[in-house]
């Protein structure tokens, strides 16, 4: 199945609770957003309260040591951070990051094959949410994981 990237309009996106926002993108019914094609990783798995993205990082993410970048790391925890916890959000409602902390427990190479990235909410209040995520490998090593907070609020219709 082809992946068409794009960016939902703000209004479409928050008209529908989190999670079935996300289950349009895993039925294709609406784009990935375009960081997944940049970033070479895609969401997989939704349900509430847990998300799963996947994918491959190449050299081009090496950092000047020939290892792959820590912000690719971070990336993939952030998508998986932030996705779990709007898998638990209502229709009206957005959020945004206030803060995240990252592990990293292994160097990643692009030989490393497939990696699996897997968050959960941890908690989930009227206006803030925590998750985790851990990054794996193909055998189930873990390359990194992260915790994140975030803000959930009553979205806005943009600007005209």
């Amino acid at each position: 199945m082809t992946v068409e990237y794009g960016v939902v309009p703000t209004h479409e996106a928050v008209s529908q609770d989190g999670i079935d926002f996300l289950r349009g993108m895993l039925e294709r019914r609406l784009p990935a957003p375009p960081i997944s094609r940049t970033m070479g990783f895609i969401l997989t798995e939704a349900e509430p309260g847990r998300c799963v993205f996947e994918g491959t990082p190449t050299a081009d993410f090496f950092n000047p040591l020939g290892t792959i970048h820590g912000g690719w790391h971070a990336t993939i925890l952030d998508s998986a951070l932030g996705c779990a916890v709007h898998t638990i959000i209502k229709a009206g409602q957005g959020y945004t990051t206030v803060e995240m902390k990252v592990n990293y427990d292994r160097a990643l190479m692009p030989d490393s094959g497939p990696l699996r990235c897997e968050g959960k909410v941890v908690h989930a209040g009227g206006r803030i949410a925590t998750s985790e995520a851990r990054l794996t490998d193909a055998k189930g090593r873990l390359i990194a994981h992260g915790t994140e907070t975030c803000l959930i609020f009553e979205a806005r219709p943009p600007a005209a």
